[in-house]
C-alpha cells in the first residue's frame, strides 16, 4: 500500500475495517461546514473503489462509522488517522488537517477497496507553503473545468498554494488591445476558481508579469512607447522574441501608474494576502531607451528601485509581495532594501541544480521559497527523471537554507506544447518532497504514483511515460528557431550549423523505442481503472507526434542540406504532419482554450509547405524553393 506524501508516522496492525451498506461517514460537531465537502469526497471514493454507498451524517463517534473530527491538540495542518476493526477516526487540527486525513484515507480506499487495513497515522508537513505554479499565458489558457480538476488533484496530494502565470491572458478593463485576439480568463472565472480552491484549503495567489515578459502589452499601439526597445508594435509574433524581450521602460513616468492599475484590478479578485509580481528575466533593462539612466545609476539600482516601488505599493494595500529571484541573486545585498514582508522566489531547473542562489539569498537575509520545475517546457513529454532530480535537490536546499515554501513550476515556453497531464508526476514529486523531506527513490515513487494516481495495478505507467523523454530528435524549440532564423534574415551558414547538430541517424532506434513503449502502454491500460484511461489518448497522439517530427526533420535535412529529390517522401511527411495536427488540436481543446494554438499551427504549416516547396521564397545553398 502506498500513501503520497509519505506519512511521518505510520503503524500497521492486523485485521481490517470492513465497509458495508450500513457504514456512515459522520461529521463531528467540532467540524466546520467545509467538512461536508470532505465527507462527500470520501463517499465518492468509497463508491468508486468498492461499489458501496456510505451515508453522510452529522453526529458523534460510534462503532461502525468513519468519524471526522477536529481537535485543538494538533496544529492546523496536522492530522491523525486511526483505523480499527470497528471504526475509523480522521482527526485534524483544523479544516486542513481534517481534509488531509480524508485524502490519505481516500488513497487507501483506492487501493484496498472495502477492506481497509488497521493502522495509525500521525502526520504534518515540513513546509508551510507547498505550491504549484501553472503557466496560463505562453501557450495554453486552461478551461475553468480543467483548472478545477487541477485544484482537486493538488488537494489530493496536500498542496496548498496555486499560482497561475498571467501576462495578457486576463481580461483587464481598458486594455482590450492586449487581449482582443486571445482567449483570456475573466474576473468571474477567477472569483469562481478562488472559491473552489479555498474550500479545498488551497490559496489561489495572483501572479502577474509587471516588469519583463510583457510582449503583448508592449506590442500594442497604445503602450508600445513604454517598451525598452522601439518598434515593438511592428514585430511579427515569434515564440523566441516573446521570451527574450519586452521589458518596460522604467524611466518613463507612465509605466508605474499603468502597472499599479493592473495590479490593483487583478488583486481585488483574490482573497489571499499574497501577490507575485514576477519581475524576472528583464533582459533588455537599460539597453534601449533607458540606457542613459542605466549608465548613470546602474542596472542593479534601476531594477531594485522599480521592484521596491511595486512591493511598497502592495504592502500599502495589505499584500505580501513575491517576485522571482533570478535577477537579484546577482546582487543579493540589494534585497535588504525591499519591504521586510517581501518573499523571493528562488528558482533553478537543472537536474544537477546547485544551491548557489538559495545560499546567496539566505545569506542576504531574504525570506524565500525554493522553486523547482516539472521540466515540460519545449518538450512533447516532460523530462520526468530530470524533474525528479531537480525537485528533490531544490526541496533539500529549501530545508537547508530555511525557506518557508516550495513553488513547483510548470512553464509554457514556446507554446506549452506538452499535454498538461504529463506534468502530473512532477507535480506529485513536489507535493511529496515539500511535505516530507525523507527521500523516496525514483523507481519507488513512480510505482506509487502509478498505483495511486492512475489506478495502475501493474505500477508501470509513470516509468513508461518517462521512457518517452529524450526520443525527439527534431525538437520543438529547434524547429521554431530554425524557422525564425529565416524570418530574421540569419545567415544560412548559421542555420545549417544549427540544423546539423541533430543526429537523424538515431531516428530508427528512437522509433523502435517509441513503438515498443506505445505497445507497453496499451498493455498497461488493461491494469488501469477505466476512468483513468483518458491519458492514453494523450500518449497516443504525442507518440505519433514525436515520430512525425523526427520524420519531418529528416526530410527537411535531406531536401535542404543533402540535395535530396525524394518528393514522394517529402509530400507524405507533410501530409502526415497536417493529419497529426488535427488530432493534436482536438486533444488541446479537450483541456485548453485556443490560446497560442494558432501560432503552433503556423510552425506546423511552415514545415508542411517547405516539404512541398510551396511559396517559401528563401535561399538554401543558392536554391530557391517556390
Amino acid at each position: 500500500m502506498y500513501i503520497l506524501p509519505k506519512p511521518r508516522q505510520l503503524e500497521e496492525g492486523s485485521g481490517c475495517f470492513e465497509l458495508c451498506s450500513c457504514t456512515k461517514i459522520v461529521i463531528g460537531t467540532s467540524c466546520g461546514p467545509e467538512a461536508y465537502l470532505y465527507a462527500s469526497m470520501l463517499k465518492d471514493s468509497i463508491r468508486d473503489a468498492s461499489g458501496i454507498t456510505a451515508a453522510v451524517v452529522r453526529g458523534t463517534e460510534a462503532k461502525g462509522t468513519i468519524y471526522l473530527t477536529q481537535t485543538k491538540e494538533l496544529e492546523r495542518e496536522a492530522y491523525r488517522l486511526t483505523v480499527k476493526e470497528d471504526a475509523i477516526v480522521a482527526q485534524g487540527g483544523g479544516s486542513a488537517g481534517i481534509l488531509y486525513a480524508v485524502q490519505t484515507l481516500r488513497q487507501i480506499v483506492g487501493q484496498c477497496g472495502a477492506l481497509i487495513p488497521v493502522l495509525a497515522i500521525y502526520d504534518y508537513p515540513d513546509m508551510p507553503n507547498r505550491g504549484f505554479y501553472h503557466d496560463v499565458t505562453r501557450g495554453r489558457v486552461p478551461t475553468l473545468d480543467y483548472l478545477k480538476r487541477l485544484a482537486d488533484r493538488m488537494s489530493y496530494y496536500k498542496l496548498n498554494e496555486l499560482q497561475l502565470y498571467v501576462e495578457h491572458t486576463y481580461m483587464f478593463e481598458g486594455i482590450s488591445e492586449m487581449w482582443r485576439d486571445e482567449t483570456p480568463l475573466t474576473a468571474e472565472e477567477i472569483l469562481e476558481l478562488d472559491e473552489y480552491c479555498a474550500l479545498r484549503q488551497i490559496e489561489l495567489v495572483p501572479s502577474l508579469a509587471s516588469f519583463g515578459h510583457l510582449c503583448t502589452l508592449l506590442s500594442t499601439k497604445t503602450y508600445c512607447e513604454l517598451c525598452e526597445f522601439p518598434d515593438s508594435e511592428k514585430a511579427e509574433f515569434s515564440f523566441p522574441d516573446r521570451m527574450r524581450h519586452h521589458t518596460v521602460r522604467v524611466a518613463d513616468d507612465r509605466v508605474l501608474p499603468l502597472i499599479k492599475r493592473m495590479i490593483g484590478e487583478y488583486m481585488a479578485l483574490f482573497r489571499t494576502n499574497k501577490f507575485n509580481l514576477c519581475a524576472d528575466e528583464t533582459f533588455d533593462l537599460g539597453k534601449g531607451r533607458s540606457k542613459v539612466l542605466a549608465d548613470q545609476i546602474g542596472v542593479e539600482r534601476m531594477y531594485t528601485d522599480y521592484v521596491k516601488e511595486l512591493c511598497t505599493f502592495l504592502v500599502e494595500n495589505g499584500k505580501i509581495p513575491m517576485f522571482w529571484g533570478d535577477v537579484i541573486t546577482h546582487f543579493p545585498e540589494f534585497s535588504k532594501e525591499l519591504p521586510k514582508e517581501t518573499i523571493c522566489l528562488t528558482w533553478g531547473y537543472a537536474a544537477d541544480q546547485n544551491d548557489y542562489s538559495a545560499a546567496a539569498m539566505a545569506s542576504a537575509g531574504a525570506v524565500q521559497y525554493v522553486c523547482p520545475g516539472v521540466a515540460g517546457w519545449n518538450q512533447w513529454v516532460n523530462i520526468i527523471e530530470g524533474s525528479y532530480q531537480n525537485i528533490t535537490r531544490m526541496c533539500s536546499y529549501g530545508r537547508k537554507y530555511g525557506a518557508i515554501g516550495v513553488l513547483n513550476t510548470d512553464w509554457g515556453d514556446f507554446g506549452h506544447i506538452n499535454h498538461p497531464e504529463f506534468s502530473v508526476p512532477g507535480m506529485i514529486y513536489g507535493a511529496a518532497f515539500s511535505w516530507n523531506g525523507e527521500e523516496i527513490p525514483y523507481e519507488d515513487i513512480n510505482r506509487a504514483i502509478s498505483r495511486i494516481e492512475y489506478r495502475d495495478r501493474s505500477e508501470r505507467f509513470v516509468s513508461l511515460l518517462a521512457a518517452l523523454s529524450g526520443k525527439t530528435i527534431f525538437e520543438w524549440d529547434r524547429a521554431v528557431y530554425w524557422r525564425d532564423y529565416q524570418r530574421e534574415g540569419k545567415s544560412e551558414v548559421l542555420r545549417k550549423e544549427y540544423f546539423q547538430r541533430m543526429d537523424f541517424s538515431k531516428a530508427e532506434k528512437c522509433r523502435d523505442i517509441l513503438l515498443d513503449t506505445r505497445r507497453a502502454l496499451k498493455e498497461c491500460a488493461l491494469s488501469m481503472d477505466p476512468d483513468k484511461m483518458d491519458i492514453m489518448q494523450a500518449c497516443e497522439v504525442t507518440i505519433r507526434g514525436i515520430l512525425i517530427w523526427n520524420r519531418v526533420g529528416a526530410a527537411v535535412s535531406d531536401k535542404i542540406y543533402h540535395a535530396g529529390t525524394n518528393e514522394t517522401e517529402y509530400y507524405a511527411a507533410a501530409e502526415e504532419l497536417e493529419s497529426w495536427y488535427m488530432q493534436y488540436k482536438e486533444l488541446w481543446r479537450s483541456v485548453s482554450r485556443e490560446g497560442d494554438l494558432k501560432h503552433i499551427g503556423e510552425v506546423v504549416f511552415y514545415y508542411a509547405d517547405l516539404l512541398r516547396g510551396r511559396e517559401i521564397c528563401e535561399m538554401f545553398e543558392g536554391v530557391k524553393y517556390i
